[in-house]
């Protein structure tokens, strides 16, 4: 269709594409690029127009403005104007100019146009800035300009355009600019008019095609709230996130949501009816803090138009969305690149690790990977940003766009609100500043302190001590890693980590600990789940309450959220394999879980107490043991991840082994059904004397040097008196290994080790080289330097290299 008049001032979505950034700027163009090429594909766009970068720059000249511009950008680079001074002599001009009389026309005509197609008179659109230089490649104008939602009527769509011209000369928007080097009369401004999506009665959201702290690229990000999505997008709420694994998006009978995190949001954005003023700010009901934004089937449809967008870009794209509340309709109402992990090397990359340990002030979301040191600068109100000194770890309520000047000078960035997909998080990453995002109360727990220690390297959850802290860096290239014959891969413990060694070229993960997920993201002991009306403790029940109210049942909680943490495990090592250890907590770190105490005796000797098998199938845990392998099968056939092998920990004899094998096949996990491979820890003398008999029971085994050197030397493993005893290098330990490597080759299944000897002592690693062992699992910190030795190894005794 063609624009009612001004065809060079005015162009609907349908009309344009992203050829045309020139004239309608990024967002306009990638609007225009989904409504024309993504509709086949069922990804739905609000229907509007937009004004050109010719329409704009007719404004400037009917006003005078190229001189108001040109000298007051002057003046700021002589240091005669301040920044603000700046913006404001600029925007008030722009303010009082007037649109040429066939701009004016043009833009009712084509809103009246609108109307017609919605059926409605004095339509709600939502007018929005696009820049013509904006969302180019090197860099993310995100938020610089402004967005005003609700708008309708002639009059007042009028007014929002002029104040969308005007919000190019934020004084972000030239502070930014002036930093990547536009020059200011080359950017011109588009302004979008598009039909409202009636979100504030559902709901709205950001959406990355990409990891966007890790940059790990098989999966999708979601951040959603309720109401409008200023406030994710601002970071003014703390939103839900769902992460969904990409790859397994092809087959409709799977779900591969690897993660679901249910923010506080507090407050929602609504219209507002009456006034000058479109929208208010509401506080959210209990209901609605404690209850997911979207249900499964709308979080897999975002993720597969996430998958479609970035294909057809051909890059890792950022999105908004929102969900129209009334006819349940989702929408997709912007997209443009993602312009910081999109841009890194995938072997490049550096690894932060605190090097002591300090007093906890506050934790939130973290936003990049590095560690700052700093005097704290609490800064209440973006009016006082002034009083920033440089250098300083800024600690505010929310980061919003007006922050961007401060927040360039800052070593590191801690915030009250927001989320890990805020503008605020996406201009932190851009600027290589990390932040602590989300904390809740970080401007009241940090005021008083004068110097602090930010670390976003301790995975999804950013940290901040107090006081400075020493902290190493180093720099590696996964790139220039020799290949090994030997499999070497890597032990992970918590999801969250997963993530951040996804560049790391393992051969899978050789230990995934259960036991860590149930400890860290669960906190309750499973037994107390399945019978809470044991727990005889008010303060523990109350806990259990908080935790599983907004699931089925207590059980579901422990199975859901054990099989999204293995699930989030398995993904960035997908389809290579990764080897989940059922459960093996002894009896003393059991009772320490919420309500523990009521399910577990104490022990004198805990390490050869009940713990590994002798559990699963026994009438004190085998209720619990059935929710493990629930969430096991829920991981491997529901979310989707096959590559999951299971490993059964601390088996001590081959009548254990059948008990086990049976109590897991009656819970739905069958060796060799639906390609499921169960491995076994060999960690005890037994497993070693009697392998031929447990190779005909698994499909292979992996060596647990810790136990066994305590077994085979008799040396309690956490002795401070006994430390210079246990050494699995000791002759009688390697015996052992020699000879159940032999023993697992000849069954004709593999074996490999996960302890910490080969992280621990090159040496050992070599000897395990020596013996032919299939698999060396390391500690991912440990990984770069040992690969190369491993090599060495493998080089020195002529080994054939791989293929």
């Amino acid at each position: 269709m063609q624009p009612a008049s001004g065809e060079s001032e005015v162009k609907w979505f349908e009309d344009i594409g992203m050829g045309d950034v020139p004239e309608v700027g990024g967002k306009n163009a990638s609007l225009g690029e989904l409504t024309t090429s993504l509709r086949s594909a069922g990804v739905k766009v609000p229907d509007g127009f937009a004004t050109t970068s010719g329409a704009y720059r007719k404004f400037l000249a009917a006003n005078g403005l190229e001189a108001v511009i040109g000298h007051s950008i002057s003046e700021l680079r002589s240091g005669r104007m301040s920044l603000r001074e700046t913006g404001h002599a600029i925007r008030d001009s722009m303010l009082a100019g007037e649109f040429p009389a066939g701009l004016i026309e043009s833009i009712r005509q084509n809103y009246r146009r609108l109307g017609e197609r919605a059926g409605q008179e004095r339509l709600a659109v939502a007018v929005r800035s696009s820049a013509t230089a904006e969302d180019l490649p090197d860099a993310s104008f995100a938020g610089q300009q402004e967005t005003f939602l609700n708008i309708s009527g002639e009059s007042a769509l009028l007014d929002a355009c002029r104040r969308c011209f005007a919000s190019l000369f934020t004084d972000r928007a030239i502070s930014y600019r002036e930093i990547k080097g536009f020059g200011h009369l080359d950017v011109a401004l588009s302004v979008g008019i598009q039909r409202m999506v009636r979100s504030d009665v559902g709901a709205s959201g950001v959406m990355f095609s990409i990891d966007p702290e890790s940059g790990f690229p098989h999966s999708v990000v979601i951040s959603a709230a309720w109401g409008l999505g200023e406030t994710v997008v601002q970071g003014t709420i703390n939103p839900d996130q769902y992460q969904v694994f990409k790859p397994l998006l092809e087959n409709p009978a799977l779900l591969p949501v690897i993660e679901r995190s249910v923010g506080s949001k507090e407050r929602k954005m609504i219209y507002r009816l009456g006034g000058t003023v479109s929208t208010r700010m509401v506080e959210t009901t209990d209901k609605e803090r404690r209850a997911t934004v979207l249900p499964d089937h709308d979080i897999i449809q975002l993720a597969r138009w996430a998958v479609f967008v970035e294909n057809h870009y051909g890059r890792p794209m950022d999105m908004e969305w929102a969900k129209d509340g009334v006819t349940g309709e989702l929408f997709m109402v912007q997209a443009r690149p993602e312009t910081v992990q999109a841009q890194k090397s995938g072997t490049l990359f550096r690894m932060y690790h605190l090097a002591q340990d300090g007093r906890l002030l506050a934790s939130g979301a973290a936003v990049g990977n590095s560690i700052a040191v700093g005097p704290v600068c609490i800064i209440q109100d973006a009016k006082d940003i002034e009083a920033f000194v440089d250098g300083a770890i800024l600690v505010t309520r929310m980061t919003d766009p007006d922050w961007v000047p401060v927040m360039k000078r800052a070593a590191g960035i801690v915030t009250d609100h927001g989320g890990p997909t805020s503008h605020a998080a996406i201009v932190s990453r851009e600027l290589g500043v990390p932040a602590v995002v989300g904390t809740g109360d970080a401007t009241d727990a940090l005021a008083g302190r004068e110097v602090v220690t930010l670390s976003c390297a301790e995975g999804e959850e950013g940290h901040v001590y107090d006081g400075m802290l020493d902290f190493d860096v180093e720099e590696v290239d996964t790139g220039s890693l020799a290949k090994t014959r030997t499999d070497i891969m890597v032990n992970i413990a918590s999801p969250a980590a997963a993530f951040t060694w996804w560049r790391l070229p393992a051969a899978g993960v050789g230990l995934a600990r259960m036991e860590f997920i149930i400890n860290n993201l669960i906190r309750v002991h499973p037994m107390a789940l399945i019978h809470p009306e044991l727990v005889m403790d008010d303060a523990e029940s109350a806990v259990i309450e908080q935790l599983t109210r907004d699931y089925t049942s207590p059980e579901e909680y422990f199975v859901s959220v054990l099989a999204t943490g293995i699930a989030k495990i398995a993904a960035p090592f997908h389809p290579k394999p990764v080897v989940v250890r059922l459960s093996d907590f002894k009896s003393n770190e059991y009772g320490h879980l919420v309500g523990g105490s009521f399910f577990e005796h104490p022990e004198e000797n805990p390490m050869l107490g009940f713990r590994g098998a002798s559990r699963y199938y026994n009438k004190h845990y085998r209720e619990a043991f059935a929710l493990e392998c629930r969430a096991v099968k829920r991981a491997r056939e529901v979310i989707g991840f096959s590559n999951v092998i299971v490993m059964v920990p601390f088996c001590r004899t081959v009548d254990e082994a059948d008990k086990v094998l049976k109590a897991m096949s009656e819970n739905g996990l069958v060796r060799g059904e639906h390609g499921l491979r169960i491995y076994m820890m060999c960690e005890i003398p037994s497993n070693v004397v009697l392998a031929e008999q447990f190779a005909r029971r698994f499909d292979g085994f992996s060596i647990g040097s810790n136990d066994l050197t305590q077994l085979v030397l008799g040396v309690d493993r956490d002795s401070e008196q006994l430390a210079g005893l246990f050494d699995e290098r000791d002759g009688a330990v390697t015996t052992m290994i020699s000879e159940v490597i032999g023993k697992a080759h000849a069954a004709g299944i593999r074996i490999g080790i996960c302890g910490q000897g080969p992280s621990n002592h090159p040496d050992f690693a070599e000897f395990l080289v020596r013996e032919g062992i299939d698999s060396i699992s390391l500690n991912p910190d440990t990984f770069i330097r040992t690969v190369p030795l491993i090599a060495a190894a493998e080089k020195h005794l002529k080994r054939p290299d791989p293929v």
